[in-house]
């Protein structure tokens, strides 16, 4: 005796909470990335720097013009600015990766909660249509005892 099978009403809500938990996921790993490279790019810059401090520091034999102390000074501090700009954007990037951390953590929450009550449900309507079948199949058996009596 077969009853109608289980559906899930909210399943549509449980699709697009998958949905949005891999979303979610791909939006992060993006993030990591992103902020990879803006770690790579604060080393280069970094790497940068200190080409630049051991430019100034060798500065060869003989005294320099005061054009080229400007010009390497000018320089120095392009390569730092450069540096501060990467270092900005680094912690940036590692705000946004945590950012998207939280996000990823809250879709799959939502996402875990519906798993669980469709499961919860499903278990419910097993849980029925095994107590119908027993049902009838008691009411068979009182029926052939019943026939056996007579």
């Amino acid at each position: 005796m077969a009853g109608p099978s289980f559906t899930f009403r909210l399943e549509r809500v449980r699709a697009l909470r998958a949905n949005k938990q891999k979303l979610a996921e791909l939006e992060l790993a993006a993030a990591i990335q992103q902020r990879d490279a803006s770690g790579e790019q604060l080393r280069d810059a970094e790497a940068s720097l200190e080409h630049a401090y051991s430019e100034r520091l060798a500065e060869g034999s003989g005294p320099l013009e005061a054009s080229e102390l400007r010009a390497r000074q000018a320089f120095v501090e392009r390569v730092e600015a450069e540096r501060s700009e990467r270092a900005r954007d680094l912690s940036a990037r590692e705000a946004e990766v945590s950012r998207r951390d939280h996000e990823l953590a809250f879709a799959a929450r939502e996402h875990k909660i519906l798993n669980r009550l469709r499961d919860r449900r499903s278990g419910e309507h097993a849980r029925q249509v095994a107590s119908r079948e027993q049902a009838a199949i008691d009411e068979i058996a009182l029926n052939l005892h019943n026939r056996g009596a007579a």
